[in-house]
């Protein structure tokens, strides 16, 4: 299509532009296209002026002394790589920051360490880098319009995550999106947040077959009604699975809860590190470490980007003046290599045969293959693909050790510009959401309600009265909204009532709280985690505990949506659990 015939149609449209940000533990890039025209996504490349041509830049942040962002992506690599080790102390870089989200408590204040170990503010790291995205992506925009200056409000932002984090997880970053400008708002319906590997799975859906990589076989992936496949997101960070099915109206249905965990590739490159510092005894690397951070971060980078090559040769990695003279303070440094097998030191390079570098993949590849073969050995999955994608997913090493394991059970399938399928994918979502008919719910899910006393069934401790003294009920009971593992329709929403505990109670709270098991009698059980709260204000005491709140869910989505209904007024709000 001409650039006229898409201009003409942004202009008629509010919300003209679709804008997917994937956000990644080691590298973050975005796609963006006319809404409703998804034949059209356009993709950015990066580094062209450092002679590199990638659709995506690495996720690293450099913050001045004063912590103001003044680098992101390779900008901040170059930056920082170049430092000198004593300037490079005094500022604030951050890569692999995402990382600092997963499976941790996060508050709003949540402080993270830079590469030097200094704390900083997360929100500012995650809010920064995130608005250095949507300016850039604004600005692309808006320069390929010419007439044209594009704006925030002109664009449904979608962005990723991946499908194991937690809510707190998924709220923080919907708080550092708004902090950022995407959104003027936390429940602003113009950010949508879409998982990772629903995203990739969505975006492979529809691929034809010449879009895989033909490696072994026919590499044709069908996608008729009944169809299982299992997404399995590689990232830098972590390992994101999910298993789906095909409809009769081509959605996706999710048959398991999302699995995974922090198996991505950095686990590789932190075993090379280890590696690196057990060859380099005698204190040369804990030395080197502390004295040189900038030129061991441009080592550990080298490693990074050539882990994943696609040919079978060795790998040369850079030795730098600081760590060779810091070894040949102790012995010669090929000495260093002499017991290393498959490993050897190369006119001023480290000599890695191909077969040694698999070794630093192990980890993360047992740890995978265990996961799939757990989801396969389940009776009621029946799975004909395993779709590979991710950043992680182009390295030749982990594709080849997952179709070993595998292609004699179902057909193992990687999509070309794997590194963009999940940006693409979340564009396809963003314009319409349902095309994932329903989730299954990671965990219980249930709220903290007061119901009537009953002797036979109620712990005496937790017996309480109301004001007038003419209600007696049982204090912090569990009332189950969901299942773990119950399949929830993404269109489904479940109506609940409740009345006040007090004539004159002017307001409601509604605290929501999470399991890992089925069932639960009291929400201070162990195991029990409060997720979020929110308070109905009720202004009219006229009708006493005869009041009603209806209370609306929406568990089906990628986030929890509400809505209250004060029964009395007939005054209804959508809610957005807080739960930071």
């Amino acid at each position: 299509k001409s650039r006229i015939e898409i201009l003409v149609r942004i202009k008629m449209s509010n919300s003209a532009l679709i804008v997917a940000i994937d956000f990644g533990t080691t590298y973050s890039g975005y796609c963006f296209c006319v809404k409703g025209d998804i034949d059209n996504i356009k993709s950015v490349y990066w580094g062209s002026e450092y002679g590199y041509r990638s659709p995506k830049t690495p996720t690293c942040a450099l913050f001045n002394p004063d912590r103001k962002l003044r680098k992101f992506g390779y900008d901040a690599v170059i930056k920082y790589n170049t430092m000198s080790s004593e300037e490079s102390r005094k500022w604030y870089f951050f890569e692999n920051f995402k990382m600092e989200l997963y499976n941790k408590i996060v508050p709003k204040g949540l402080m993270i360490p830079d590469k030097n170990g200094k704390p900083f503010p997360a929100l500012q790291v995650f809010s920064e880098s995130l608005r250095f995205l949507k300016d850039h992506a604004l600005n692309t925009i808006s320069d390929q319009t010419y007439w044209r200056q594009f704006i925030a409000s002109d664009v449904t932002w979608v962005l990723t995550v991946p499908a194991i984090w937690d809510s707190k997880a998924k709220q923080f970053m919907r708080l550092a999106a708004t902090e950022a400008g995407l959104v003027s708002e936390m429940s602003s319906e113009n950010l949508i947040l879409a998982l990772e590997p629903e995203a990739a799975s969505v975006w492979c859906k529809q691929l034809p077959r010449e879009g895989f990589v033909a490696e072994g076989g026919d590499n044709t992936f069908a996608q008729t009604p009944g169809v299982q496949y299992i997404a399995v997101d590689c990232g830098g960070g972590t390992i994101d699975i999910t298993v789906h099915e095909v409809q009769e109206n081509c959605s996706l249905k999710e048959l398991l809860r999302a699995s995974g965990g922090g198996w991505g590739g950095t686990s590789v490159d932190k075993e090379f590190k280890a590696f690196l510092r057990e060859t380099f005894n005698l204190g040369v690397w804990d030395r080197y470490e502390r004295e040189h951070p900038g030129e061991l971060h441009k080592m550990m980078y080298n490693f990074s980007t050539q882990k994943c090559m696609t040919v079978e040769e060795d790998l040369y990695i850079t030795c730098y003046s600081n760590l060779v003279r810091c070894a040949q303070q102790k012995k010669e440094i090929s000495k260093f290599f002499k017991d290393v097998q498959e490993v050897s030191w190369s006119d001023g390079c480290i000599r890695i045969s191909y077969n040694r570098l698999r070794n630093f993949f192990k980890g993360s590849v047992m740890k995978i293959v265990n996961e799939v073969e757990a989801i396969l050995s389940m009776p009621e999955i029946n799975v004909d693909y395993i779709l590979l994608v991710g950043g992680f997913a182009s390295s030749k090493i982990l594709r080849e050790e997952i179709r070993k394991q595998f292609s004699h059970r179902c057909r193992v399938m990687c999509p070309y510009d794997s590194q963009l399928a999940i940006a693409k994918g979340a564009i396809l979502f963003g314009n319409d959401p349902k095309i994932i008919a329903c989730r299954v719910s990671a965990l219980t899910y249930g709220i903290a309600v007061a119901e009537e006393f009953d002797s036979e069934i109620h712990d005496s401790e937790k017996f309480r009265e109301n004001k007038t003294k003419d209600y007696f009920y049982c204090a912090d009971v569990f009332e189950k909204l969901v299942e773990k593992g119950q399949s929830v329709g993404c269109n489904d929403v479940s109506e609940y009532f409740f009345s006040p505990i007090d004539d004159d109670q002017l307001a409601m709270k509604f605290q929501f709280y999470c399991t890992e098991k089925l069932t639960s009698m009291y929400v201070d059980e162990a195991g029990m985690t409060k997720i979020g709260s929110f308070t109905v204000p009720m202004p009219d005491p006229s009708l006493g505990r005869k009041r009603r709140v209806r209370l609306d869910l929406k568990f089906g989505l990628t986030e929890i949506q509400a809505t209250a209904t004060d029964l009395s007024s007939n005054e209804t709000q959508a809610i957005r659990l807080d739960f930071l």
